[in-house]
């Protein structure tokens, strides 16, 4: 197998990275991966992970819930539960951020695309871009929604968008130089990019190490903070403006976090860690096990 090896920080280029420890793919192979982080900067990172051409047999299957919509047990109804109560926060936080009715936005890696077409029927001019062919035909065949593939995305004008969404995908992007620069190309000047992550430095993550179901290796390349993601939008010509949490999130990765533990009846004990990890969220922020960040470009 093909996989991408780091020497130095992803993100400072320093040398000081080391192992912290090891992960298990809980999701599709048993495979363990291991979990690296900087001295210099605190950038987190997967090492070892497979590279562009190997890496999409890890999301093959039903149960990867992004690309599948499977409502297939307890945990994945829950997923759709939380989303159908956020789909409206988000879209309100758009419209709000922005002051505008029927902007133009894309959100890349949409998935299944409820959120992209939640923005639709608001009125917006909605670009969606999946790089799951299954995801893509799913949409298509179920809700009559087009979207296009990930090779779009260099089509698209500069300075064109007024707003792009990326709703927990950026973990998911090799080339995070190249994407943080088509970024900066395709956003008006006024335009924003709002980005959802987990926090690897969350009440939950801190509690679970690494069961920690929000490390998803190899999945999930990368595990930012609200440092390493500011420092990340610095590094390509964007601030950081605002911060939010996402309460529900902390709920979820904790149930699935006892599960991966193998604790009996995870859903009891991960909702009453949920709850303390949501209290620990009312006094600190970057206790959040997941944040929306909105950025703008330098001026």
């Amino acid at each position: 197998m093909n996989t991408i090896t780091h020497k130095n920080c992803p993100l400072c280029k320093g040398n000081g990275i080391s192992k912290r420890f090891a992960c298990k793919d809980h999701f599709a192979t048993g495979e363990v991966f291991d979990i690296y982080e900087c001295a210099e900067c605190g950038f987190v990172f997967t090492q070892g992970v497979p590279d562009e051409k190997e890496i999409g047999r890890y999301y093959e299957s039903q149960d990867y819930i992004s690309h599948s919509d499977t409502k297939k047990g307890l945990f994945n109804r829950i997923y759709h539960i939380v989303r159908s109560i956020m789909l409206g926060r988000k879209a309100r936080i758009i419209e709000n951020l922005t002051l505008l009715k029927n902007g133009k936005i894309l959100d890349y890696g949409a998935g299944t695309g409820y959120f992209a077409r939640t923005m639709e029927k608001r009125g917006w001019d909605v670009t969606a871009i999946e790089k799951s062919p299954q995801a893509r035909e799913l949409a298509l065949k179920e809700f009559g929604f087009g979207m296009l593939p990930e090779e779009h995305l260099a089509e698209i004008k500069d300075r064109s968008l007024d707003v792009v969404t990326l709703w927990h995908v950026m973990e998911h992007i090799q080339d995070l130089d190249g994407f943080w620069d088509e970024l900066y190309r395709i956003l008006d000047d006024t335009g924003i990019a709002v980005i959802a992550l987990p926090n690897c430095k969350s009440y939950d993550a801190k509690r679970y190490n690494e069961d920690w179901a929000a490390y998803d290796v190899p999945r999930h390349l990368w595990h930012f903070t609200p440092m390493t993601v500011m420092r990340w939008g610095e590094k390509h010509g964007f601030i950081l403006e605002r911060q939010m949490t996402m309460p529900f999130d902390g709920f979820y990765i904790s149930m699935l976090s006892e599960r991966y533990k193998g604790i009996r009846m995870p859903g009891i004990k991960g909702l009453w860690n949920g709850v303390k990890g949501w209290f620990a969220t009312c006094t600190r922020r970057e206790a959040s096990s997941s944040i929306i960040y909105v950025f703008r470009k330098k001026r």
